[in-house]
């Protein structure tokens, strides 16, 4: 019971603090209560890192998904670097969840996703990273997509962007059920002589399921496609309408570029203007 209420407490801690530093308030909590690091892990979601695959010279995003103690697979070459253990079988047992081993026929659809997002996210993003992670189910599939940009330090600011999306695809006659979980993790902020200091951070999920129609394997990659591009335009819209449109009117609101004697200049201007009208 103790270890549950330490999960509850620390998940209820990493909401309160500040989402710019999450991984640093994650790796502290692992540190002070080691034995909730794979529950941690799995739970809490961090802004991605990035690795370099050696044997293909590609570079590539790493998360819970894609790890097996402290070694990471690569998208492009299929392979956990460091290399694992084998077992006393003399291989890795594939199965669902971090650390899985794909099947060759879930390996292929892979390496066509990462093919195909490695497009969309030049195609959106303009550059960044992208990566696709696939694991075996015992009634389908599961997988990952994995999107990062971020925007260079210049003038004192900078940003980045992180999109996750865990789907799940279950078999079914000549369909698909698809359930999507998608999460983003925006940082932005700024410093200007004018205007200070401005920090926006926090992180945004939204879940889907949906029925579609299957006719080969090819179909559940342009399925999976479609519905990470409907979500992420979807959740694009709203931080831009929604929270940046609220933050831009709460500072505007409680800050102004224009000094307190010009503003009260206008105003007697304009106290003056709507005077000589009554007259």
């Amino acid at each position: 019971m103790a270890s549950v209420d330490q999960f509850d407490s620390a998940l209820d801690l990493l909401r309160r603090l500040d989402p710019k530093h999450t991984s640093t308030h994650l790796n502290s909590l692992i540190d002070l209560v080691p034995d909730l690091t794979e529950d941690l892990l799995s739970s809490v979601d961090q802004p991605l890192s990035t690795r370099w695959c050696s044997k293909t010279k590609r570079d590539y995003l790493v998360c819970d998904y894609n790890r097996d103690g402290d070694s990471y697979r690569s998208p492009w070459s299929g392979e956990f670097e460091p290399a694992l253990e084998q077992s006393s079988e003399g291989g890795v047992d594939e199965g669902a969840g971090a650390g899985a081993v794909p099947s060759d026929r879930v390996r292929k659809m892979e390496i066509r996703a990462n093919e195909a997002f490695d497009v969309y996210r030049e195609l959106y993003y303009e550059g960044g990273l992208s990566s696709v992670y696939f694991w075996n189910l015992d009634d389908g599939f599961a997988g990952v997509v994995l999107l990062k940009k971020g925007s260079p330090q210049n003038s004192g600011s900078e940003g980045s962007w992180d999109s996750i999306h865990v789907f799940e695809a279950i078999d079914r006659a000549r369909t698909a059920h698809y359930k999507l979980t998608s999460t983003v993790i925006l940082h932005l902020s700024t410093g200007t002589d004018a205007l200070g200091d401005m920090d926006l951070s926090g992180n945004m999920t939204r879940q889907i399921e949906a029925d579609l129609t299957v006719d080969d394997d090819g179909s559940h990659i342009s399925n999976i496609g479609k519905l990470v591009e409907d979500m992420e335009l979807k959740m694009r819209n709203l931080l831009q309408e929604v929270y940046f449109g609220k933050a831009k009117d709460v500072v505007g609101d409680l800050r102004s570029v224009q000094s307190l004697a010009e503003a009260n200049k206008e105003k007697n201007a304009h106290r003056e203007m709507i005077d000589s009208m009554k007259r």
